[in-house]
């Protein structure tokens, strides 16, 4: 875990030393993926289930049931349909298609790193990886199946019922797919943006002084944003409002705790490649990192369960741009471009 003053000590030397050299922006060779299940330097170890510990023949099958549309009622999207690889596993439009072109009613998140996370959907009603397919599978607006009926299905298909046999050592059912799929999922590790090369592998010359300067205000108790996105994952798995609305017509965390002080809160996101998942927030309202630092900046709407760490912060046009370069550092290339992931 990093400090801020352990970020403010590295900002302070290399922005002497990248101000007098400029630094390039290294591109990311194809082809350099790291194995699966690799865990990147700086990053915590992922805690798994001992019923579904992982293995390539528990992955393959996974994999397959992902981009498989024999999952939705008239096999007409997947998961892949909404978590897009190229994306870093999230969606490019405010609330994906289920079937039927019903519109969902939150934005699909990136799925990078979702083997760390505590609890699952927006609201974090779901306690498991597992558990977490059963949501979309049963939703009118996503899959709008069971998931005894998908395993009556795959049970016809003689491919599905070897490689559950193999995988599980039994036939095809919920069991199996549910782990199957959070097998594969769980190898969606992103740890190589340029700001891992800089803060974790060392590289002084990954990022630019405009994206240190960014880094040095990211981590300032003048914005507060490493109050909620911190750590490796750039997210405290806690439940906030941001000030988005006045009004909320998703009641968020509060479905679940039939608390008041729950109304609108929603899980903090990562902010890992952050620039490839627009658009952001829970509703995908806001459609460009500019126009969230402008949201932040003016300290959001007065929603009495609104974050204390969200009020206007008067930022700079040149510290709102330094903001903005640095949470575009956050990208992994390497991640997008894995082969291994793609339904290839």
């Amino acid at each position: 875990m990093y400090t801020r003053s352990v970020i403010y000590t590295c900002c302070a030397g290399l922005l002497l030393t990248v101000v007098a050299v400029s630094c390039s922006k290294t591109s990311i060779p194809v082809g350099s993926e790291p194995a699966l299940m690799a865990i990147p330097k700086g990053f915590a170890q992922m805690n798994i289930p001992a019923d579904n510990a992982f293995t390539m023949t528990r992955w393959q099958l996974g994999k397959r049931l992902f981009y498989d549309k024999t999952l939705s009622v008239n096999n007409t999207i997947s998961c892949g349909s909404c978590h897009k690889a190229s994306l870093a596993f999230s969606d490019s439009v405010a609330l994906s298609n289920g079937v039927n072109e019903a519109a969902g009613t939150s934005n699909a998140p990136t799925l990078a790193n979702v083997g760390y996370h505590t609890s699952y959907t927006r609201a974090g009603g779901v306690p498991t990886l597992e558990m977490q397919v059963l949501v979309p599978i049963q939703e009118h607006n996503e899959f709008n199946t069971s998931i005894l009926d998908i395993v009556q299905k795959l049970s016809a298909d003689a491919t599905y019922q070897s490689m559950a046999q193999e995988a599980y050592g039994r036939s095809i059912d919920p069991y199996v797919i549910t782990r199957a799929l959070a097998c594969f999922e769980r190898s969606l590790i992103s740890g190589n943006s340029r700001f891992d090369q800089y803060y974790y592998q060392g590289k002084s010359n990954a990022l630019s002084a405009e994206e240190l300067q960014g880094m040095q205000l990211f981590f300032s108790e003048r914005t507060n944003c490493s109050g909620c996105h911190i750590d490796f994952n750039f997210t405290n798995y806690r439940f906030e409002n941001n000030g988005l609305y006045l009004q909320y017509s998703d009641s968020g965390r509060m479905r679940f705790t039939h608390l008041e002080s729950d109304r609108a809160r929603f899980k903090v996101p990562t902010l890992r490649n952050i620039a490839f998942t627009a658009p952001y927030m829970h509703d995908g309202s806001i459609s460009s990192l500019e126009a969230v630092i402008e949201h932040y900046n003016s300290g959001g709407s007065a929603h009495p369960n609104k974050s204390t760490l969200i009020r206007p912060l008067q930022l700079s046009p040149q510290e709102k741009a330094s903001l903005v370069a640095f949470l575009k550092s956050l990208s992994d290339y390497t991640f997008i471009r894995n082969k291994k992931f793609k339904n290839e």
